[in-house]
């Protein structure tokens, strides 16, 4: 019950009772006021404890909703979500909601019938304030709406008993009612025609001078027409008979019907979901009187309010009132009072009569409003304060206000329905630009999706765009789009001569509103080499270790919608914000400071990649970067957290490390090739690997560091082993070796020998291979480091052996491998060691061993949550199945594999299952599967130069056309088999000899 008092019935027959605690009193009203809809958690917090951020509110709402949850029938109605808190309410169970459904069912009744219905809804109020006992701002606008619904009730009541002719027992309530209520000139009207009509002449007349008097005292205002009127009525004798409004007498020309609203924008596009969203909230009738449009700058708030209210015109035949509050743009904003002399003008109220007071000004524009079907347009509002004196109060009106804050305030008191107005989906922005643009954009579509991404999406950015091209006859959409591409030139040639059609004034609106220390974490953002980040990296920029000024500027600009949380904790400026931010950066701050923020974030950032490097790989040794103190990084609780921080910010860190070396801060791109060295490598991400790693090769020779020189070029060369640039591989690990040699650094030396070793055996080197391999391994054991280093060259090792038919030395390499993996804890190590072995116990008949191995080592991939190593061990156990002659688990395994590497883009996993998975198709009599897998495989690996694969795919397209009896067909596949295995020393090159000789 919140009609009174706040309480709850009781479970069962249980009489109502009082909800103890005041804080869960605000909050069960608080979630009441918004019934099955969901609360937002920020707005309970500011609602219970104030805006200002106090650690553990967060915990002390939680435990607010416990202690509710255990007063409810049922606990879990209380609900979360990621919208909010919601509140389950079942039909007919709140008070205020019976309230209203009584009252709409009063409505279109008869006189009787609707005395009846209101008096019902009446009889459930407990006193005439809603939510008694819970004082709480945010609930004010709720309990006035409330409160207004009731007095209009009791007015629709006294008007259908007078219709009924129950005038005496109206008149006995009435008095009782505007001694309560004397402003109410309504009621005052009500109780004039019941006195007359019940005989009472002098009473009536001295009503209505008791009227009179109350608002000349209290307004300074005469009483309104209606009321006026009834007196002529009265001193001339005339009859009152009963009409719609309850009041009869002289005809009256009935009020002004503004319609104010400006011309609909042409060619208005897109944005159905918000259009129907406002539909619905108008057809929802009392339940949401007030709706939000938020958005950036540009994004089309103002042509979709109007475009809107348009179509629904219609539905509002009272008038339509329309005002640009100059919240954001080149003048000064409306001032309240202003806007409200000019609506009570509009509406018909006499100029002498407008009181000086704003919050007078405001109680006429209510009592002007009330019960009229009205639609209102507060268009460019700066803040919830500017927005509140202009709000009808009135249910029968509809309120919407659009702004480029969230206006987070208006929907925590006043119940605003925000909408969250996105830049345009690419179709919206497309279609856009074919309407102000035609053929062009058919005829050069390419050049039309390019100038949609220039422009952001933005609808004003688009349209200015479109106004370029229109009137320069000679510039072309391929042209701008060109010339949109520096981002120094961008905003320039977005803007149309005037400020209100220019993307760098509309910015500057917002920015100009911005506090200082909000400002300059905007234009820091635009240093930001990413396109999305989270409030570490962000205080680090600014310098601020406690994260406490940033979170709150952070909050700021999403508020002034000039940043998107993209989702929860993540940030990031659209293209147009981005490069807006680095131009009034280069502006503002001094290049010492830009600096200095550029250098605090490289901090931040390789100290944080190292930390978590350390928790993927914790046996590798790797020198710790030089860095300063820099804000606490976000939790890395274990290597899942370690790889899902690194998977988040890969792109960032690649682009800082860029950004470091443009801006020639020493060391820092060299940190960043030695920090992610392992983590790039194991993930595959071979692109970025090779990107970052040019770039600190370029600056180690900028700056003579050989040392660095050296791991550069090991981590370029293990990143073309992994593309299969076996040459290219080999010649920057000999060099890698040979400086770290001339440097002295045999742990260095060590890391770059055993990765020559493995690139060595795969061009056919053997017998260097495994000197490199053994000269690895023996370097690490005279270290005397750790342990785990070991492991990767006795791996290789072991591998190589195996593939060169030294099954003994294989299997003491790969035992003495996976020993250290299981004592030092490595996964990755653990499943490739037990894939080496498998194949070792394939290849030697020892199948039971072989199943073993294999099906633990898709066990251990998968607890470990590595995708690849995963996809590698199906294929391990695939080919054991093979060996086994159980084809149909063998496909099982390799289909599993092949959506591995697809779903990681991973081209090697891919072209090597595809060939397996071939294999096993012949074996199971798909010839036609077998030669699609192969050529499937084979056009990967010729697109990647993958000489072994491409080898693989033609070995095995010869097979089957000699098995589909097509020999002349078999032919050139296995010359060209022949020929790669030979220049790989691959012992495969002897079934291609055979099949050819043969």
């Amino acid at each position: 019950m919140v009609l009174g008092p706040l309480r709850m019935t009781g479970r069962g027959d249980a009489a109502a009772g009082e909800v103890p605690g005041a804080l869960r009193r605000g909050l069960l009203s608080l979630l009441l006021a918004r019934a099955d809809e969901p609360v937002p958690a920020e707005v309970l917090l500011d609602a219970l404890w104030g805006e200002r951020p106090e650690p553990g509110r967060i915990r002390r709402l939680q435990l607010q909703v416990h202690r509710l949850r255990q007063l409810l029938d049922a606990p879990e109605r209380l609900e979360f979500g990621a919208s909010g808190y919601r509140l389950r309410v079942r039909p007919g169970e709140l008070d205020a909601g019976r309230f209203g459904a009584l009252l709409t069912e009063a409505g279109p009744a008869g006189p009787a019938r609707r005395v009846e219905l209101i008096r019902e809804a009446l009889a459930l109020w407990q006193g005439e304030t809603p939510y008694a006992g819970v004082e709480l701002p945010a609930l004010a606008g709720e309990v006035q709406r409330l409160g207004d619904r009731r007095l209009l009730a009791l007015e629709e009541l006294y008007e259908a008993e007078l219709r009924c002719g129950h005038e005496a027992r109206a008149a006995g309530e009435l008095a009782r009612l505007t001694e309560r209520h004397p402003l109410r000139e309504r009621l005052q009207a009500l109780l004039v025609t019941a006195l007359y009509r019940s005989g009472r002449q002098a009473d009536a007349l001295a009503a209505y001078r008791r009227a009179r008097r109350e608002v000349v005292t209290e307004l300074g205002l005469e009483p309104g027409p209606e009321l006026r009127a009834l007196e002529q009525a009265i001193l001339a004798g005339e009859p009152l008979e009963p009409d719609r409004t309850g009041m009869g007498g002289r005809s009256d020309p009935g009020p002004v019907v503004p319609r104010q609203l400006p011309h609909p924008v042409p060619g208005f596009t897109g944005r159905d979901a918000e259009l129907a969203l406002l539909d619905r909230l108008t057809a929802e009738g009392g339940t949401a009187v007030i709706s939000a449009v938020a958005g950036t700058a540009g994004v089309g708030k103002t042509a979709l309010a109007v475009q809107w209210a348009h179509r629904v015109r219609d539905r509002f035949p009272d008038g339509q009132l329309y005002v640009d509050l100059r919240g954001f743009g080149p003048g000064r904003p409306a001032e309240p009072a202003d806007v409200l002399a000019a609506f009570l003008r509009a509406l018909g109220a006499d100029a002498t009569v407008v009181p000086r007071d704003t919050v007078e000004r405001a109680a006429l524009f209510r009592s002007l409003v009330a019960r009229r079907r009205l639609l209102v347009v507060l268009d460019n509002a700066r803040s919830a304060e500017q927005v509140r004196p202009l709000l009808t109060g009135s249910p029968s009106c509809f309120v919407l206000v659009t702004s480029r804050n969230t206006l987070a305030g208006l929907a925590a008191r006043e119940g605003a329905h925000r909408i969250d107005l996105d830049r345009m989906t690419d179709d919206e922005a497309h279609r856009l630009l074919v309407s102000l643009l035609g053929e062009r954009c058919s005829a050069d579509p390419g050049a039309t999706a390019r100038l949609v991404e220039r422009c952001a999406r933005l609808p004003l950015a688009l349209r200015i765009a479109a106004e370029r091209i229109r009137e320069t006859p000679h510039r072309t959409l391929r042209g701008l789009v060109l010339e949109l591409t520096d981002e120094r030139d961008r905003l320039d040639l977005l803007d149309a001569g005037d400020p209100h059609a220019s993307v760098r004034a509309a910015f500057f609106a917002s920015y100009r509103n911005l506090e200082p220390d909000t400002a300059r974490l905007f234009r820091l953002l635009g240093l930001h080499p990413g396109q999305d980040t989270d409030e570490y990296a962000l205080a680090a920029l600014a310098g601020d270790p406690g994260r406490r000024a940033t979170r709150r500027g952070l909050d700021r600009l999403v508020r002034a919608s000039l940043v998107d949380e993209v989702t929860a904790g993540r940030y990031r400026l659209h293209d147009l914000l981005r490069s807006y931010a680095a131009e009034l950066t280069a502006a503002a701050d001094t290049g010492a400071e830009r600096t200095a923020a550029l250098s605090r974030l490289c901090d931040y950032y390789l100290r944080t990649a190292a930390l978590a490097a350390d928790i993927l790989a914790p046996h590798e040794l790797r020198p710790a970067p030089a860095v300063r103190k820099v804000p606490e990084p976000p939790p890395l609780a274990g290597y899942h957290a370690a790889l899902a921080w690194l998977d988040t910010e890969r792109a960032n860190l690649i682009r800082t490390a860029t950004a470091a070396a443009d801006h020639k801060l020493p060391g820092r791109t060299g940190d960043f090739s030695t920090a992610l060295l392992w983590y790039l490598d194991l993930g595959l991400h071979l692109d970025e690997a090779r990107e970052l790693h040019t770039r600190a090769l370029e600056a180690a020779r900028e700056h003579g560091d050989l040392a660095a020189e050296g791991s550069a070029l090991r981590a370029l060369g293990l990143a073309d082993f992994r593309l299969d640039r076996l040459q290219d591989a080999a010649r920057s690990l000999e060099q890698a070796l040979d400086l770290h040699t001339q440097a002295g650094d045999p742990l260095l030396e060590a890391a770059s020998a055993g990765v020559l070793g493995v690139v060595l055996g795969l061009l056919g080197r053997s017998g260097e291979a495994v000197r490199q391999l053994r000269r690895s391994a023996e370097l690490y054991r005279g270290l005397g480091v750790r342990r785990a280093l070991l492991q990767r060259p006795m791996l290789n090792l072991g591998l190589l052996l195996r593939r060169l038919g030294r099954t003994a030395e294989a299997e003491r390499a790969l035992r003495e491998a996976l020993d250290i993996a299981v004592e030092c804890r490595q996964p990755p190590g653990q499943v490739l060691s037990l894939c080496g072995l498998a194949t070792l116990y394939r290849d030697t008949g020892r199948h039971d061993e072989a199943l073993d191995h294999a099906e633990r080592a898709v066990a251990t991939a998968r607890t470990g949550g590595l995708p690849f190593v995963e996809g590698f061990a199906l294929t391990r156990l695939g080919a054991v199945h093979r060996g086994l002659g159980d084809h149909d688990s063998a496909r099982r395994r390799y289909c599993e594999a092949l959506a591995i590497a697809r779903a990681g883009f991973n081209a090697r996993l891919e072209m090597s299952v595809l060939n397996d998975l071939a294999a096993t198709h012949v074996a199971l009599g798909g010839a036609a599967d077998a030669l699609r897998c192969h050529t499937e495989a084979l056009a990967i690996a010729v697109d990647r130069g993958t000489a072994y694969e491409q080898a693989r795919a033609h070995a095995g397209l010869g097979r089957c056309h000699d098995a589909l009896g097509e020999p002349a067909r078999a032919v050139p596949h296995w010359q060209e088999a022949l020929t790669l295995f030979r220049g790989l020393k691959a012992p495969e090159a002897k079934e291609a000899e055979r099949r050819l000789t043969g």
